[in-house]
């Protein structure tokens, strides 16, 4: 696994970044966060999103939209058409990018108000994903000026979806100085790539270049949760990804997310989950 801040480029004839990601193994699991909002259209594959505090099953033509700085993965489980790749079509804009258009553009107000929803992320129902799909495929063929007017066609399309779902409890806090901003994604990253090992609040407090309790009120208003509350929905949705695509034994499992006691995996997965990790693999089964 490689988590990181994702740093993404924009290519000179275009505002907005795109990316046709096909992968003939698997959608592995890579979590991490970047400042630009995701729009995610994943085909022929199904599995598990991972998105904040959220884990939930996605099926082939699932469309989800992320606000920035919000951690999220995928981790696939199989292929409806084994002969084909999981794909997944993923198109990221800053948000002075959107706050420029909807501000200036009145017919843009309603995918204003949509962003807004979508700082914690959002789901689209099937049958506006089903509406968005040819679009979102024709726009990846399309040169940068069309590429750009199907963006805000599909954008305007999801906003008028009013049942699409919300998917994280709580959105990270986008509005902090830029110095404070750093301190945060240093302490991520560093949580992120190193979440299955011991971490220390003395360790991340380091990193940030705070005291320990600047480091807790620092992270806690960035990020709604506590440090161990943080590292607990991490390690615990990283084991829900091996556990629905892997036959490796509970135990090693445990460790492997980081717990030296299986009895304490065990009860802090079911208090996540509301159910035993053996109760979660069955699901799968």
């Amino acid at each position: 696994m490689k988590p990181y801040l994702e740093h993404l480029t924009v290519t000179e004839d275009a505002s907005w970044a795109m990316l046709n990601r096909r992968l003939d193994d698997a959608i592995p699991f890579q979590w991490h966060h970047h400042p630009e909002y995701e729009l995610t259209l994943t085909l022929n594959s199904r599995g598990q999103r991972f998105i904040g505090d959220h884990i939930g099953e996605y099926e082939d033509g699932d469309l989800v939209l992320i606000g920035p700085y919000l951690p999220h993965t995928w981790s696939s489980i199989d292929k409806p058409d084994p002969a084909q790749p999981h794909i997944a079509l993923v198109m990221w804009f800053l948000p002075d990018w959107a706050d420029h258009l909807t501000a200036k553009f009145p017919e843009l107000r309603s995918v204003g108000a949509m962003l807004t929803r979508a700082s914690a992320g959002l789901r689209f129902s099937p049958a506006t994903s089903a509406a968005a799909r040819p679009l979102i495929e024709i726009l990846f063929q399309r040169p940068a000026t069309e590429r750009f007017l199907l963006l805000l066609q599909v954008l305007s399309l999801l906003a008028a979806d009013r049942t699409a779902t919300p998917l994280a409890a709580t959105a990270p806090n986008t509005t902090s100085p830029t110095a404070e901003r750093t301190r945060i994604d240093r302490v991520l990253d560093h949580i992120h790539q190193n979440f299955a090992e011991p971490i220390t609040i003395a360790a991340l407090a380091d990193i940030a270049a705070l005291s320990p309790s600047g480091l807790h009120r620092t992270f806690l208003r960035h990020t709604s949760q506590t440090v161990s509350q943080y590292l607990i929905r991490l390690r615990i949705g990283r084991a829900c990804a091996l556990l629905s695509s892997t036959t490796i034994p509970i135990g090693q499992i445990a460790g492997d997310v980081g717990y030296d006691s299986l009895a304490n995996f065990n009860r802090q997965f079911k208090a996540l989950k509301q159910v035993t990790p053996r109760q979660y693999r069955l699901a799968f089964a």
